[in-house]
């Protein structure tokens, strides 16, 4: 009896064991809750140069990004409408670089075949990988209504961009993002599971409802609409708005406005392009299976590039940013 007491223990711990080494062991995984993140496919001797560019990366997008935050949280010069919307950008893409690279350099250094995560897991980043998305837009639409205001209305910004409008727009911007992607992983999560890998660097939601062998027709004409719909009213919105801030520079032929308008919007419009470009580069190409090797790249600058151009696009470019960037940097140059 004590014999085939330790035979049926030693037969579980080498069940556990061939689990850690990534044997496959499929009603195991999904019993518990564990899914394989398939991640990015490097071979070995690539492994550690890809994992200290991305830590390099990372560590330029979090300071860059948190820097800028702190200089105008705490700088009155920088206590301007304009400069507490532009909080939410760098807010944002702090938000969408901690929930992605921080997991994909670690799974860059181990086997494919190990990288586990729980489900809850994956859901928690799916959540903030469609925030992160959702609120790009957004938050780019509101600062875009600033400089409209501010172009279009000069005399009366003061009036209308007070700090309760400035609460009430952010507040827009991040309760409508929430609520767009809450419902969006509600109606996945709901979804019982039949397959535990996900076939991407990260989790998301298309990677979520694919592991479930259930009729999705709901889940893709949500998922469709809500991109047309998220879309449609940003690229529909900053059109409208800067057609109208174009219209007005070219029948006031002022030249002072013409080269505020300039600098401002055109810096403005610089990140919104960037940021449209990457995120519809990689919701296109997760319609097509074939391009999974691009789509897994698209996915990836998603989160990297605009968080890593907008503090300088739009934060250097910004008159008052760089000036007060400069006497930072050249008072500590002096004073060593």
């Amino acid at each position: 009896m004590v014999r085939i007491h330790w035979t049926t223990q030693i037969s579980a711990l080498h069940k556990n064991s061939s689990l850690l080494r990534g044997q496959p062991m499929d009603n195991l995984t999904f019993t518990n809750g564990i899914l394989l993140v398939e991640g990015l496919i490097v071979t070995p001797q690539s492994s550690y140069p890809v994992f200290i560019l991305l830590l390099l990366v990372y560590v330029f997008i979090m300071v860059s990004n948190i820097g800028l935050i702190i200089l105008i949280s705490t700088e009155k010069n920088l206590h301007h409408p304009m400069h507490f919307l532009f909080c939410n950008l760098p807010l944002n893409d702090i938000i969408g670089t901690t929930v992605i690279l921080p997991r994909l350099m670690q799974d860059i250094l181990r086997e494919t075949s190990e990288r586990y995560m729980t489900y809850a897991e994956c859901v928690v980043q799916a959540y903030f990988v469609h925030i992160f998305a959702v609120a790009c837009h957004y938050v780019l639409m509101i600062m875009a209504f600033d400089r409209f205001v501010a172009i279009c209305n000069p005399l009366r910004y003061t009036a209308i961009m007070t700090n309760k409008m400035v609460v009430k727009l952010s507040a827009s911007a991040w309760g409508m993002s929430v609520f767009m992607v809450s419902i969006l992983l509600g109606l996945t999560i709901r979804l019982s599971r039949c397959r535990s890998k996900i076939e991407n660097p990260f989790c998301d939601n298309a990677s979520l409802f694919k592991l479930s062998c259930e009729n999705v027709v709901v889940n893709n004409i949500f998922g469709i609409v809500y991109t047309v719909i998220v879309f449609t009213f940003s690229l529909g919105s900053v059109f409208i708005t800067y057609s109208k801030i174009a219209t007005i520079c070219i029948t006031s032929k002022n030249k002072s406005l013409n080269s505020k308008a300039i600098k401002t919007c055109g810096t403005h419009i610089a990140v919104y392009i960037i940021m449209f470009v990457s995120c519809a580069s990689f919701v296109f190409l997760h319609r097509f299976p074939e391009y999974s090797e691009s789509r897994k790249l698209a996915s990836i600058m998603f989160h990297i590039v605009p968080p890593g151009l907008n503090p300088l696009v739009y934060g250097l470019q910004t008159k008052e940013i760089r000036q007060k960037f400069l006497q930072i940097w050249c008072r500590k140059n002096v004073n060593p």
